[in-house]
């Protein structure tokens, strides 16, 4: 394979979310779903978690024109998911996954499970029902329209995450 072929298959893979993107149904929240993974994984290392987002964040305004421009026939095509992969990473800053993986669960594992489950749902209902100025980024168009309306739904979401986190204490399931 040539060497611009590679970097273009190597572009598509991280645009769509190492593929997942290509999923016939749901691109969207299966890409929410990899950057909840992601964030599971690496949140409660804040020396990971932090710089890991701000380089996602960093590449996907390139990764995502390059696509939009290059690879897809469509604009803002919907198989470009690294905008939900960084936009829920950056929703969910502040709020460390920390989990007690054996025996029974603690306040803080329940407390982290609750947060990621209505990080995920806040997030998706943000991105999708596009309220005020959302929407109007996406006129924007390109790289930075795709990538900007999620991290707008992201900041969306980890308000109503932070006055949540207020009430915690009452806030049970």
């Amino acid at each position: 394979m040539p060497k611009s072929g590679f970097m273009k298959k190597l572009r598509e893979f991280l645009v769509t979310g190492f593929f997942i993107g290509y999923i016939p149904f749901f691109p969207g929240l299966f890409g929410t779903l990899m950057g909840a993974g992601i964030y599971i994984i690496v949140s409660e290392f804040a020396y990971i978690y932090y710089p890991l987002t701000a380089l996602l964040l960093a590449v996907a305004f390139p990764l995502s024109d390059y696509a939009d421009k290059h690879i897809f026939t469509v604009k803002n095509s919907p198989h470009i998911v690294i905008d939900e992969m960084v936009g829920f990473l950056v929703a969910m800053i502040s709020f460390p996954f920390v989990a007690k993986w054996q025996g029974p669960m603690d306040a803080t594992t329940l407390s982290s499970l609750k947060f990621l489950v209505m990080g995920i749902i806040l997030f998706r209902l943000f991105d999708s029902w596009k309220p005020f100025p959302i929407k109007r980024v996406l006129n924007i168009g390109g790289g930075a329209g795709i990538v900007l309306d999620d991290i707008l739904a992201a900041v969306y979401t980890n308000m109503v995450l932070q006055f949540l986190r207020l009430f915690d204490y009452r806030f049970h399931f």
